[in-house]
């Protein structure tokens, strides 16, 4: 029972932060971040990958209704395609919304509403622009103390810790990681904003 209410919490919650998102992305009203943050987009790996399902749901809508020949019917697989449309944009949303953040805290690695990894910056001992296809097992994998967290079964920056450390992200089960990697559209970019943030910490702790 305890497990089936703390899903249906989760549901519940996802979806409000899926709309919430949406709403925010319509009415371009970004969540406002500490002075001096910078946002790296991370969608353009998968930008294509939901296009394609937008579309495909946005032409089932009308054929649908021009096959099904019960009017009952009809109006419940309209509804249910609407919202399956509208939730995709919806998806879209929290990932423009909930960029990666690099500003005075520390580096923010994000996937949409799932992901919200905090790294301090005397935490981080190196990061690197290094493009990597994933093997298969899904996007999030872990193996030898490196943790992927991948889009569109791809990562583009390393980034090396101090110490080994858990991270709340489920598939480690608690395993302390040294090394994470990510994606990022503009690696470079992400990378020499980090630098920028990482580097006078190595001056000041020799």
């Amino acid at each position: 029972m305890a497990k089936a209410w703390g899903l249906l919490r989760f549901v519940v919650v996802y979806e409000l932060r899926l709309w919430a998102a949406l709403f925010r992305w319509i009415l371009r009203r970004p969540i406002p971040v500490e002075p001096g943050t910078e946002r790296f987009e991370y969608v353009g790996a998968v930008r294509m990958i939901l296009g394609v399902f937008i579309g495909v749901s946005a032409l089932e809508i009308p054929i649908l209704h021009l096959m099904v020949p019960w009017e009952t019917v009809r109006i419940a697989l309209l509804a249910i395609g609407v919202y399956g449309l509208i939730w995709m944009f919806g998806l879209l949303a929290t990932m423009r919304v909930y960029p990666h953040l690099v500003g005075p805290a520390g580096l923010r690695i994000r996937n949409s509403i799932t992901l919200d990894l905090l790294l301090e910056w005397d935490a981080i001992e190196s990061i690197e622009v290094r493009r990597r296809s994933m093997p298969p097992g899904g996007q999030t994998q872990l193996e030898d103390g490196v943790l992927s967290l991948g889009m569109a079964s791809q990562t583009s920056i390393d980034v090396r810790l101090t110490a080994p450390r858990v991270v709340p992200v489920r598939k480690t089960r608690g395993e302390p990681v040294s090394v994470i990697r990510f994606h990022a559209d503009d690696p470079e970019a992400l990378v020499a904003a980090a630098r920028a943030r990482t580097q006078p910490l190595a001056v000041k702790n020799r």
